[in-house]
């Protein structure tokens, strides 16, 4: 079930933000069908196998690329994350593809994009990012640039852009009836959530120094507090109606208050005393304090924690996809509410099936992998 009901792809078997984007259309509804090499990649459990199912070709035998070419044949968007000129060296580049299907959108995600000074060379998400301006942005002076997890570059700027990109591509193949070929690239993605950063920092609002602006821990009413049993507690009280509701609650509202909140140099000051106040207590005191507030204070969780906090509960955030719990799909759609949080399948290695799909006969499936081309 989904929007994207109907629509086929093959995500040509990766890690990172590849798969994530199969992961999404698959959770959008679409039918992925992943082409796995013989050894199969991954890291940890294979939680973006959700929703998919495989067949593991080895596509360095002479008649591989054409079994491909006849499961991208029956397919809409075809995605995949290697270097430039890999898939062109296995005779799967988009010219020779768009030959055989000329309506398919063909996704590409690298790190530094089809072309450019950098696009043959290696990276990984913190590269991307370096390069961007965000991790440069993330941090303090003192203890330097403080990584962001693998969110920003892979996953945001990498996997959710391809998936923009390739839902984009298909609309408009459904217009014009010609494929498309989309260059998502980390660092031109990661460069794109950075848009209002730059803005602020081109129009003087944003030092370029790290920890000393209003969204990176700079201010006082928008960063992060140790609490008296070493948790921690996240504020974001940016609004003067939501400040002054922080500071009430602190019972700091004869020293600062909405009309005082933006002059920096209270900054300090301020930053000491909500520092103060956080120490006296714990942190379950503080959830209870904050729990109906329009504050903009909130307990920072663990991974474990988030498990069962009572909000994810409530909205079903988490779905088990065999013996394992993990992120439900989003954004959720009104017509498959129920759909988006029931049950969802484990990666599913289906290689004889997908064979009789392209047309194959029992007997050619059996030759193919009697010749060790499809792995079972």
């Amino acid at each position: 079930m989904g929007p994207l009901q109907g629509i086929r792809v093959v995500e040509m078997a990766g890690i990172g933000p590849a798969p994530f984007a199969g992961m999404v259309l698959a959770d959008l509804g679409a039918t992925v069908i992943r082409v796995d090499p013989p050894k199969r990649p991954g890291i940890g459990a294979d939680l973006m196998g959700r929703g998919k199912r495989a067949i593991a070709i080895d596509a360095k035998q002479p008649g591989a690329t054409d079994v491909i070419m006849r499961i991208v044949d029956r397919s809409s968007i075809l995605i995949e994350g290697f270097r430039p000129g890999v898939m062109e060296r296995l005779g799967l580049g988009p010219a020779e593809v768009m030959a055989v299907n000329p309506r398919i959108i063909y996704g590409r995600m690298t790190g530094w994009g089809q072309n450019g000074p950098k696009a043959s060379r290696s990276g990984h998400d913190i590269n991307y990012i370096a390069l961007s301006g965000v991790l440069g942005s993330i941090g303090d002076e003192m203890h330097g640039p403080s990584i962001p997890l693998n969110l920003v570059g892979d996953f945001g700027g990498g996997g959710m852009l391809l998936v923009a990109g390739v839902l984009a591509a298909l609309i408009e193949s459904h217009r014009t009836g010609h494929g498309q070929v989309v260059d998502a690239a980390m660092v031109d993605g990661s460069l794109l959530l950075m848009t209002m950063i730059y803005s602020m920092f081109q129009e003087g609002g944003w030092s370029g120094k790290p920890g000393r602006n209003l969204l990176d821990g700079g201010a006082p009413f928008y960063r992060t507090y140790r609490t008296r049993d070493d948790r921690w507690i996240a504020v974001g009280a940016l609004e003067p109606q939501f400040f002054d509701e922080l500071v009430a609650k602190l019972g700091l509202r004869d020293r600062f208050n909405s009309n005082n909140q933006y002059d920096h140099r209270l900054w300090p000051e301020m930053q000491v005393a909500i520092e103060t106040k956080f120490l006296s207590r714990t942190r379950s005191d503080w959830e209870q304090l904050f729990e109906d507030s329009d504050a903009c204070v909130t307990p920072v969780l663990t991974m474990a924690e988030s498990l069962e906090h009572p909000l994810h509960q409530a909205r079903r955030s988490f779905v088990k996809v065999g013996p394992l719990i993990q992120p439900g799909p989003a954004p959720r759609f009104g017509l498959h509410a129920e759909q988006d949080r029931g049950a969802h399948a484990e990666l599913a290695y289906d290689s004889r099936g997908i064979l009789r799909e392209i047309g194959l006969s029992e007997d050619e499936a059996e030759q193919l992998c009697a010749q060790g081309l499809v792995i079972e």
